[in-house]
């Protein structure tokens, strides 16, 4: 079932209820099985015996209240639960109220409202709600302050050799944790910064000296000191290898002492790690000053990844276990054991994410224990010495051991940039206090924080040449989970380090040039997980999963017997530090093919589905290549004209006005040129087309001449022994196939954004450019099959990218493009929809196609009739209109497999017959 008919069901179910049977009807309308609400009204699937009341195990729990304060009920409602009910739900049928259980979410409505939020039920119709947690904005003064104190740091000491910058990054990241602990009771308050201001002088000459020996001292054991005084006694040891290694501290001046003293003087007790450690990062990097955090993947898209990973499964397991002692006390163990792994770390954002959920998820466990003990035996965990000795046996079954057994040295991590990684250490370590904090809250004790214990095992190195098994280290049983955002850049922005990098990864790999930086993660992350109990899941450019891509990436992981487990479509992505980053992306998780259930995440809908796809589509793996011919029973379609002139034999309007009015015999010589760019924004431009014929005038206009011998010159210095050849041409065009006839232009290059895609119909004497695509001959109902939805779904599949822009190529999106044999009639209905939007966009010929075309202010007309012609189109494909386009792209799918099943076939028949003759 669709959403569109569940909201078109529940509109008929508040238009036609009562009360009795109102939460009959309500299951229903989400498509449950109607033998099974027969039984719930009855027969026996009710477990409740009160009058109206309807509870159904693991569904709903339905209560009617009148005369009685509706959130009071839902409240006494959910904490009585037992049968674990997804949905409580108490009305007086004015209001209703509901809770969804599992991810602690509400509805407060008007009960004739209920249509409006529909997929606040979606779970029974097999739909998850995508739900992501919120995140805290950063402090960003605190990031600012330390750019000041970096620039002054900087400044008093040039020194740029990688020595020195190593040092410095040791000596921020141990700035950091000083002004963290003075603020958050690691140190006594202001301990830190009181000391520079008490025991230095104020042109900062003794400054380095002084916090030289207040290191020495953090490394230095209680029982190993001797004779110190007792500003620098009072200082605890430390230890965790933060200020174990010597590194002379810089030199200062009046002006960066008291950058030190101002960025101690802000409070550092409510910094988020996962955040700050970016901002920090952009600090000492001057070309991302602009917007702090820049670089730093928000709480919410983490979440995204860790969540269908491991922690939904985590927290399924912790449901499944609430009232068994032995089994909450088994995945405790799970957790305590489980290694999480970031090949591309940088500050450790997603490392701090994951370590905070495994926190809070033991936490959450160790309550329920306590509550268990306390249901037991009737006494506070507090109490435990007023329990009978009888009871005592009862009491340990129940009894948690109250600290923590997460370590950060479950936590793994790669990071190329020396100072991010040294941030990384560090802010695990602060966010190991933060959960020490809140386990403290909690419980009234915690794991001391100083000493500090092992950190996180980050390693500052290059991810795609370390072995990650030394790293990471796998054993038989071992749960990992690998989990990141590495960089992305295309081929094009790859660096010469960095095709040395791919270099080696694709090792006897045939092609892989044309492949995105990223995909060495996938490849590395895929030898990795291949037989073992592992998984992972990336942050992507959605470039991996369109365009030749594809077939150049996928077919190597799919050959490991691996599979994607979840997917999350092509989203913006953004964050709350100033100079917002958004780009487009997918997530992508990746396992062993295993039988368990798969997830596609389109917005905030969770599908379930047989299989993804390299396309990110719940279909076979089916890799879509290039095709010289046309699958479909279409016209074919070819690239423009490449002109390799530099721009010499092309005008523009003033200068083929001038040309004609000094050389009317040139008139024969120009005609109409234009590309992708001409089309959509309107522009006139024209070109020198000379033939064989006319090639003795071309060479009588003297202007001509000159634009023919910068042409000459210019072929001439190429490098390509081609382009050179064509000098002795240089009054043509590099490519002079040209079809005197009308034609169907298709830009090359085309917004993501867009619904669909801009074509035209041109005049025969036009010549089109190689920024675009052409179709000749065509017949009218073309021009609705390409600019149709369907077309543009399948683009957006399988078309290349450049930047964010759609390719459009012919042999990958046209050719490919499966549509069936059609009848005379429905050429004509097509045709008919084809007059309808030329006759609209003429409506509106004070704009330009780009502006028509631009899906935030396309015209409500423009919009309607394309709308009819998408559903000719699809009339076409099937009887039943389609609901989405993932619907589309999934029928598209099966489509093509069935075409080139079929193609195949005929192939193979022919190739028979062939061969008999021979």
């Amino acid at each position: 079932m669709n959403i569109a008919q569940i909201e078109s069901n529940l509109q008929n179910v508040i238009a036609n209820y009562t009360q009795e049977t109102f939460i009959y009807e309500l299951l229903l309308a989400y498509g449950l099985p109607k033998a099974s609400i027969t039984r719930l009204q009855k027969g026996n699937l009710n477990l409740s015996k009160m009058v109206g009341e309807v509870s159904w195990k693991g569904k709903v729990f339905f209560k009617p209240v009148f005369n009685e304060d509706l959130h009071l009920a839902i409240t006494n409602a959910k904490e009585q639960l037992k049968q674990g009910q997804r949905f409580v739900i108490v009305t007086d049928f004015i209001t209703l109220l509901a809770i969804d259980t599992k991810i602690n979410d509400s509805l407060d409505i008007d009960f004739d409202a209920l249509p409006k939020h529909f997929d606040f039920f979606l779970p029974w119709a097999g739909m998850e709600k995508a739900s992501h947690k919120k995140e805290t904005e950063a402090d960003v003064k605190a990031a600012e302050k330390m750019a000041k104190l970096f620039d002054e740091i900087k400044k008093d000491n040039p020194d740029n050799s990688p020595e020195f910058i190593h040092g410095l990054n040791v000596f921020l990241s141990r700035l950091l944790f000083c002004f963290f602990a003075e603020d958050t009771e690691i140190f006594p308050k202001n301990l830190f910064t009181h000391s520079i201001q008490n025991h230095t002088q104020t042109d900062g000459s003794d400054l380095s000296g002084h916090l030289d020996r207040i290191f020495e001292v953090m490394n230095t054991p209680a029982k190993q000191r001797r004779n110190l005084p007792a500003y620098l006694e009072v200082f605890p040891y430390v230890n965790g290898g933060l200020f174990r290694d010597i590194y002379e501290s810089p030199v200062f001046t009046r002006r960066s002492r008291q950058a030190v003293i101002d960025s101690g003087d802000q409070n550092w007790a409510f910094i988020n790690p996962d955040i700050f450690g970016s901002m920090i990062q952009a600090v000492i990097t001057p070309e991302h000053r602009g917007g702090l955090g820049m670089h730093y993947t928000s709480v919410p898209n983490i979440m995204k990844v860790i969540e269908p990973l491991f922690l939904n499964d985590l927290y399924q397991e912790f449901e499944s276990a609430t009232y068994e002692p032995r089994k909450l006390n088994k995945l405790l163990d799970r957790i305590s054991k489980i290694k999480i792994f970031d090949p591309a770390c940088g500050s450790g954002n997603f490392l701090i994410i994951a370590y905070k959920e495994l926190r809070l998820l033991e936490i959450r466990i160790l309550e329920q224990l306590q509550s268990l003990q306390k249901a037991a035996t009737g006494f506070e965990p507090y109490q435990l010495e007023l329990i009978p000795k009888a009871q005592l046996t009862l009491a340990a079954q129940y009894q948690p051991t109250l600290f923590s057994r997460i370590e950060l040295s479950q936590f793994y991590g790669i990071e190329l940039d020396d100072f991010a990684h040294e941030i990384a250490i560090l802010s695990l370590w602060l966010a190991q206090h933060q959960m020490n904090q809140k386990f403290k809250e909690v419980f009234g004790s915690a794991n001391p924080t100083l000493p500090l214990q092992a950190g996180g095992n980050i390693v500052h190195g290059n991810a795609t040449r370390v072995d990650w098994e030394t790293v990471c280290p796998k054993r038989e049983g071992d749960e990992i989970y690998i989990l990141g955002n590495p960089p992305y850049l295309g081929s094009s922005l790859q660096n010469a380090e960095q095709k040395k990098d791919m270099a080696l990864v694709f090792k006897g790999f045939k092609n892989y040039k044309n492949l995105d930086y990223i995909a060495a993660w996938f490849i590395k992350g895929g030898n990795y997980i291949r037989n073992h109990s592992a998984q992972f899941a990336f942050v992507s450019t959605n470039s991996i999963c369109q365009g030749e891509q594809v077939a150049l990436l996928w077919p190597p992981i799919f050959d490991k017997n691996l599979e994607i487990g979840f997917a999350y479509t092509s989203f913006k992505w953004d964050n709350n530090a100033k100079g917002k980053a958004a780009v487009s992306v997918v997530i992508i998780g990746i396992r062993n093919i295993e039988k368990t259930q798969k997830f596609i995440f389109n917005g905030n809908t969770k599908y379930v589905v047989n299989n993804i796809n390299a396309y990110l589509a719940n279909a076979k793996n089916i890799i879509i290549e290039k095709k010289q011919k046309q699958l479909s029973s279409l016209p074919a379609m070819t690239s423009g004209i490449k002109a390799g002139d530099g721009g010499n034999l092309i005008l523009n309007e003033e200068e083929k006005n001038n040309l004609l009015k000094e050389y009317p015999e040139s008139k024969p010589l120009i005609k109409d040129y234009i590309g992708a760019d001409d089309f959509m924004n309107g522009k006139k431009r024209y070109c020198i087309w000379v033939t064989d014929k006319n090639k003795d005038l071309s060479y009588s206009i003297p202007p001509l001449v000159k634009r023919f011998e910068k042409c000459r010159e210019l072929r001439i210095a190429s490098k390509k022994a081609a382009t050179r050849k064509k000098a002795a041409f240089p009054h043509q065009f590099d490519e002079t196939t040209f079809i005197e006839a009308h034609s169907i232009i298709i830009p090359q290059t085309g917004s993501e954004k867009r619904n669909y895609v801009p074509i035209g119909f041109l005049d025969s004497g036009t010549i089109i450019s190689n920024a675009a695509r052409a179709i000749y001959n065509a017949e009218p109902y073309l021009f609705s099959i390409v600019s149709s939805r369907m077309h543009i779904v399948w683009v957006k599949a399988v078309a290349g990218r450049l930047k964010t822009d759609m390719q459009y190529s012919n042999t990958l999106c046209y050719n490919t493009f499966p549509f069936p044999p059609i009848s005379q009639f429905q050429k004509e209905e097509l045709e008919q929809c084809v007059f309808r939007i030329l006759e609209e966009r003429e409506n509106h010929s004070e704009k330009t196609l780009a502006q028509l075309y631009d899906p935030e202010n396309m015209p409500e007309e423009l919009q309607e009739v394309h709308r009819l012609n998408d559903l000719a189109v699809e009339r076409c494909y099937r009887s039943k209109p389609f609901e989405s386009d993932k619907e589309r792209l999934e029928f598209l799918f099966k489509l093509y497999e069935k075409m080139t099943v079929e193609e195949k076939e005929k192939e193979a028949v022919l190739i028979d017959k062939k061969s008999k003759k021979a």
